[in-house]
Order: structure tokens, then C-alpha cells, then sequence
């Protein structure tokens, strides 16, 4: 039996139904702009996660209810009247338009540029910069911005937040010229931090492990290293590894919890080894 091909309407309509407030679903009709937003963050994580794992078929679907979030916002919009998801779909595919006008010259989506014209990305990027600039200029301003570091959202995640900031003070000359100029503050904060431990301070050990790790956000900028990534991948390495240690354990009939650090150490050093031997870039 085949499926009907639904199109980006049907996904609109079948969030009207859920909402109508007679024969709708009681749990979508509770929800709001606030309460499903930490259920946004977790379909934007799983997205994530599948691409890492190169699971096609996974990251359709997560593709798939991440557009329903963005269905479902839309919908809000609509029942108190401030938009619709078609005006969601116009102002994004104006704003692309007006940021690419080295592929729309014309500024509009059937013009063309000249085949072989070629732009470095060092120029797209200044163009870029420069397009949003206007159009920040344009906006009304609700509160003028007194600092450039404004532009970045409180609400951007630890590691997410510290890069913006960092680049955006680099803009203004505040940086270092090298990544190796990072070393000797890399060097204090860890010394500072070990002060910190040695005086049982709490409140500055909770400071100086925060100036560490926006440290290495720095360093990792300097390497042109996204920070977030490198976590992550650290933190599927650690999850492999730990994994291999536990199946290890099983088939050697071993009580994991109850070795000694010094025993589970050579057991993730064993872990490690199979790994890389499997995979190289473990």
C-alpha cells in the first residue's frame, strides 16, 4: 500500500487539527512559546548526533521533527496574529537573497551571476558582515545597544556564547595576533585554579575553572577549531572507550566496579589499544 506524498501544508494543517481547541490533542493544546523550547533544544541535539554517526535514515527523521517545531512556533504566531509560517519562509528566503549577491546579482532568486566570476570567501564574509550591518541599521530599535558584545544571546550555551563573544571582540583588535600568545594566560588561570583547590576557596574555584575554560575557547578560536566539536568528539571517544572497557570486563567474566583504580586503568589502556586498532583515529 503507498503512502500519500504529504507536502509542507499538510504538516500546517495537521498542526492546526492538534490545536483546535475542540477536537484537538490535550497535551499540544497546553503547550506554549516557553514550554516546548528545551524539547526544541533536545531535537536540535539528537539532529546532531545522528549526522555525527552518519545515520541518514535517523537524521531524516530528527530533520523531520525539528521542522515540526518550527511548525508548531509558527502556529502560536498564527492564533495570536502576529504571523504565519508562510511569512516565516518569506522574510528567510528575502534575507538570503539580499546576503548572496554574488549568486543573485539582481537581488532577486531567478537572476544569475556570470559563469567563472570567482569571489574568495574572505570577501563573502566581508560582504556579509557588512549586508547585516544595513539591516541592523534598518531595524527599530527597542533598546540601543550601548556595547558591540550585545549582539550575542545570553542564551547561547556556555561554550557557544564564549566563542561569539571572543570573535566579536576580535573584530575591534582585541585578540591575540597567535594561538601560541594564549599560552602564558592558559598557564596563569591553571595556576591561579590550583590556588584556588589548595585554599579550599569554593567561590574562586568555581571562577578560575570558568576563566580556564574560556581560555581554551580562546585557544581553540586561535586554531580555528569549533570548541563545541572537539568536546563532543572527546565525549564520543571517552563513550567508545568506556564502552569497550565494559565489554572487555564481560567477556573476561571481571567485576568492573569493584577493580581497583590501578586495574581499571590498564583495562582502559587495553580498551584504548583494541580501538585503535580497529580505528586509527581512536
Amino acid at each position: 500500500m503507498s503512502h500519500p506524498k504529504y507536502q509542507i501544508q499538510d504538516l500546517e494543517y495537521l498542526m492546526s487539527r492538534l490545536r483546535d481547541p475542540e477536537t484537538g490533542c490535550p497535551w499540544d493544546l497546553k503547550q506554549n512559546w516557553q514550554s516546548i523550547v528545551s524539547h526544541s533544544l533536545e531535537e536540535v541535539y539528537e539532529l546532531v548526533e545522528a549526522i555525527e554517526n552518519q545515520d541518514f535514515d535517523h537524521t531524516k527523521e530528527e530533520l523531520g521533527d525539528l521542522l515540526f517545531h518550527i511548525i508548531f512556533y509558527s502556529q502560536f504566531a498564527k492564533e495570536e496574529k502576529h504571523f504565519e509560517f508562510q511569512d516565516v519562509v518569506q522574510l528567510v528566503v528575502e534575507k538570503l537573497i539580499r546576503r548572496h549577491p554574488h549568486v543573485f546579482p539582481d537581488g532577486t532568486l531567478e537572476s544569475q551571476r556570470t559563469p567563472g566570476q570567482t569571489i574568495s570567501d574572505k570577501e563573502i564574509n566581508k560582504r556579509w558582515d557588512q549586508i547585516k550591518a544595513e539591516e541592523k541599521s534598518l531595524k527599530p530599535q527597542k533598546n540601543i545597544s550601548k556595547s558591540k558584545l550585545d549582539v550575542v544571546p545570553s542564551t547561547f550555551p556556555a561554550l557557544q556564547q564564549a566563542d561569539k563573544l571572543q570573535k566579536v571582540a576580535a573584530k575591534t583588535g582585541f585578540d591575540w595576533a597567535d594561538p601560541l600568545d594564549v599560552f602564558p594566560q592558559f598557564q596563569s588561570e591553571i595556576e591561579e585554579l590550583k590556588r584556588a583547590i589548595e585554599n579550599k576557596d569554593i567561590v574562586n574555584i568555581e571562577e578560575e575553572l570558568g576563566d580556564l575554560f574560556f581560555t581554551l575557547v580562546n585557544l581553540s578560536r586561535k586554531l580555528n577549531i569549533n570548541s563545541e566539536d572537539a568536546l563532543r568528539k572527546s565525549n564520543l571517544k571517552f563513550r567508545s572507550r568506556f564502552k569497550e572497557m565494559e565489554s572487555i570486563s564481560e567477556s573476561e567474566s571481571i567485576d568492573f566496579e569493584k577493580l581497583e583504580m590501578e586495574e581499571k586503568e590498564v583495562l582502559w589502556q587495553k580498551a584504548k589499544s583494541r580501538l585503535a586498532q580497529a580505528d586509527p583515529s581512536e
